[in-house]
C-alpha cells in the first residue's frame, strides 16, 4: 500500500486488533516513517477498531481499508477528484473483484464520475473525517463485522449525504479473509439487526417492461423507484433487451423470459431479504409471464400491479 500511494498519503494509522505476537512483531518493524501502529488489548472489531484510528488522523479524508484488501496502484487522485467535483458525496469506494459481477460501464456517472449506490462495502472507502465523526462513526452493535458499513451508508443517506463507486478505481478484496469460518454465523446475526433497523431495505421489486430505456418511465415511478433505494431496497428490471443505462448499483437489469423471472423469485427461499415484496408489471408484457406471475402474486399474497398502477 505505501509503495503505491505513498505519495498521496500523509499517515498510515494500522489499528492492530490483539493480533498474536507474531504480527505484533512484524507490525513493529515495518521500515516505513509514515506508519504508525496501534496495538489494541482486546479485539473489538472492525468497526470499532476503525473509530478508533480515524479518531487519531487529523487528515480531511480518511482511506479505510480492511486487512484482506490489496492496492495494486495509486488510486487515491481518481477518489479525491470526485469529492472536489460533487461537494455532497460523503463516501467513496473504488472498484475492483467486488465488483464483477456488475457491468459498470451500463450505470449513469455523477460529477465525478462515480456511480450512485446505497449499500457501502467497507472493505475500501475513501470518506470525509468529520461527515464520519458526526455521524458517529460505525455503531459497535455490529460487533467484530459484518453490515456494519452498510448500516453506516443508511445512516449518510438519511443524514442527505452521497456515496458511490468509482469505476476507474481498482483495488482487490480477498473477501472473508478476516473472519473465516466465523463468517457466517456473525453475517447472519448482523443482518438481523441491521433489517430490524431498517425494514424498508428488505424491498425487492420485480418490474417487467418491454421498454428498454428510463426515458420510457415517467417522472412519478422514477421517484418512487429513486425511495425503494434511498430505502435500502432493489429494483429488477426484466427487458427483452438490454438497456442502455441503469440508475444506481440497486437496480439490476434480467433477460424477460420466464428463467429470469423465476430465478429472482426462487432467490427468497433462503433469505427472507431476498423475497420479491412486489411485482410491476407493463401491459404489453408477454401474456404467459403477466399470468405467471399474477398466479405467483396470489400464492405469495403480494401486489401485482400493472405499470401504472404502480404510481397510484
Amino acid at each position: 500500500m505505501v509503495t503505491h500511494l505513498g505519495e498521496s498519503i500523509h499517515r498510515v494509522l494500522i489499528q492492530d486488533d490483539a493480533s498474536d505476537n507474531e504480527t505484533r512483531v512484524m507490525l513493529d518493524h515495518l521500515p516505513y516513517s509514515c506508519v504508525e501502529v496501534f496495538h489494541a488489548e482486546k479485539n473489538q472489531g472492525f468497526g470499532m477498531a476503525v473509530n478508533t484510528a480515524v479518531s487519531r488522523s487529523d487528515a480531511f479524508y480518511v482511506f479505510v481499508l480492511n486487512s484482506d484488501t490489496e492496492v495494486k496502484s495509486n488510486i487515491l487522485p481518481l477518489l479525491c477528484f470526485a469529492f472536489d467535483a460533487d461537494p455532497e458525496l460523503a463516501a467513496i469506494v473504488p472498484a475492483g473483484n467486488s465488483y464483477d459481477n456488475f457491468d459498470l460501464g451500463r450505470y449513469m456517472l455523477y460529477s465525478g464520475n462515480y456511480i450512485r449506490n446505497y449499500y457501502l462495502r467497507g472493505h475500501a472507502f475513501l470518506i470525509r473525517r468529520d461527515v464520519f465523526l458526526a455521524i458517529g462513526g460505525f455503531d459497535p452493535i455490529f460487533g467484530r463485522g459484518y453490515y456494519e458499513d452498510i448500516d453506516l451508508g443508511r445512516r449518510l443517506d438519511l443524514n442527505g449525504w452521497r456515496f458511490g463507486v468509482h469505476p476507474e478505481a481498482h483495488i482487490y478484496h480477498k473477501k472473508g479473509g478476516s473472519f473465516g469460518d466465523n463468517r457466517r454465523p456473525l453475517s447472519r446475526h448482523n443482518r438481523a439487526v441491521y433489517l430490524s433497523r431498517y425494514p424498508k431495505a428488505q424491498q425487492n421489486i420485480l418490474l417487467l417492461t418491454v421498454s428498454c430505456t428510463l426515458i420510457d418511465f415517467d417522472e412519478e415511478l422514477i421517484g418512487i423507484m429513486d425511495q425503494i433505494f434511498h430505502d435500502g431496497g432493489y429494483v429488477h428490471w426484466f427487458t427483452p433487451a438490454r438497456p442502455s443505462q441503469l440508475t444506481c448499483l440497486q437496480m439490476y437489469n434480467h433477460a424477460l423470459n420466464a428463467y429470469s423471472v423465476v430465478r429472482i423469485l426462487l432467490r427468497g427461499w433462503k433469505r427472507a431479504d431476498r423475497q420479491v415484496t412486489e411485482i410491476w408489471i407493463a401491459p404489453e408484457t408477454p401474456f404467459f409471464l403477466r399470468t405467471l406471475l399474477t398466479a405467483w402474486g396470489k400464492w405469495q399474497n403480494l401486489k401485482v400491479l400493472l405499470l401504472k398502477q404502480a404510481t397510484k
